[in-house]
């Protein structure tokens, strides 16, 4: 077990080597420059260059970044805060966009959950049918479409929820972002539960287990759910990627101040230290999950640690 998780970290480790370099490549041909001030003269702008290190070669530039990233020093902000260090700048919008999507998260798997429960147990009647609808609606309609109806209808036409975050009413300012983020895991998640709770309910040694007279409460918490919830674990890494995502524009939707809102800021000013710790940091919450996902899917099942070659 112990080779398993040392190798699923190594490599993890080498994909967020390989994603800073690709970002740092992206960064060297964006258009534009972080000094776009009018006000510079040619010489000021060769003066910054050279003060942040920007007209040196690439990969010295590169090299020295992950040596500094490495010590803590994520480097400052050219534009939007100059000279702040970007591990302050990015402190409070991570925290805020954790609070929200994590949320978002819990939310959606666990209305996804009784959502695919129920229609496995109703299939083929009406409740099936609604679900699936919920379902459908879920994966196909963009999380910033939900935050723009939330945002119209319930906070600005009802008034029950702030149209724009306010820091004076933080708790009721993160339903609306919640609710729009929840709303694809809720939809993948109750797809996926569906379909493995039916293909359990069918299976031979649940139907022994009816066949002994256990209640249907407990067949379907200890025998029929615990089988459905493997299959599902391995698909929350891609759920929580979609969910990070969608959580750029439902923050700039709602005016959240996270790590999404400052990352769109950011890409418009080119500042790049911003830009780069922004994606890094989605990138790497993102593996981070995968390998989380990875190590309790080869405990859950032993088979892939052998697959695997441990």
């Amino acid at each position: 077990m112990k080779k398993y998780i040392l190798k699923r970290v190594l490599i993890s480790l080498l994909t967020l080597l390989a994603i800073l370099l690709v970002l740092f490549l992206l960064l060297s041909f964006m258009p534009g420059s972080p000094f776009n001030d009018e006000k510079l003269t040619e010489a000021q702008k060769i003066a910054l260059y050279a003060k942040y290190g920007l007209d040196q070669p690439f990969f010295i530039r590169f090299i020295k970044y992950v040596m500094a990233m490495m010590k803590g020093d994520l480097g400052v902000s050219y534009v939007i805060n100059k000279n702040k260090p970007v591990a302050e700048m990015l402190a409070g919008p991570l925290v805020l966009s954790i609070r929200i999507g994590a949320r978002g998260m819990l939310l959606g798997t666990a209305v996804g959950l009784l959502l695919g429960i129920a229609a496995a147990l109703n299939h083929n009647s009406w409740v099936d049918s609604l679900c699936s609808v919920v379902s459908i609606v879920g994966v196909s309609v963009p999380s910033y479409v939900f935050a723009l109806l939330l945002a119209y209808y319930v906070g600005f036409k009802l008034g029950w929820l702030p149209v724009l975050y306010s820091s004076k009413a933080v708790a009721k300012s993160m339903i609306g972002p919640m609710i729009a983020l929840a709303m694809s895991p809720m939809a993948s998640v109750s797809r996926f539960t569906r379909s493995e709770m039916i293909d359990v309910l069918n299976s031979d040694y649940v139907q022994l287990v009816q066949a002994k007279g256990v209640r249907q409460n407990n067949l379907i918490l200890h025998h029929a759910l615990r089988n459905t919830l493997i299959p599902i674990i391995t698909i929350m890494g891609p759920i929580l990627v979609n969910l990070l995502t969608g959580s750029m524009v439902v923050e700039k939707v709602f005016g959240v101040p996270g790590i999404g809102t400052l990352m769109v800021t950011a890409i418009g000013s080119n500042d790049y230290n911003v830009v780069i710790m922004c994606a890094f940091v989605y990138s790497a919450m993102y593996i981070v999950m995968m390998l989380i996902i990875d190590i309790l899917y080869g405990v859950i099942d032993p088979r892939i640690r052998v697959a695997k070659g441990d």
